[in-house]
């Protein structure tokens, strides 16, 4: 166990934001998650690949959280670059 982080935490009303920002036009992609785990992450890729234009190369900036590096997530980007 963690240091400080106890087992009957909870977070009492805070939310996770994901969101992207298209610095050409100004358009955000975003959603509100009342999680950050791998699968609310993969859900907010998938938004994005919805969203964005196709045939554009996207540059996505992530922080070093564990989430972001989860195996689904990396075999998710590996069959969306393909």
């Amino acid at each position: 166990m963690r240091v400080g982080i106890r087992p009957d935490y909870k977070r009492h009303g805070t939310s996770t934001l994901f969101a992207a920002l298209n610095v050409l036009n100004g358009k955000v992609i975003g959603q509100c998650q009342p999680r950050h785990t791998h699968k609310e992450w993969l859900k907010f890729l998938c938004q994005i690949d919805r969203e964005a234009p196709k045939g554009k190369t996207l540059h996505l900036i992530a922080d070093n959280y564990a989430t972001h590096k989860h195996p689904v997530v990396k075999a998710w980007l590996d069959s969306a670059t393909r």
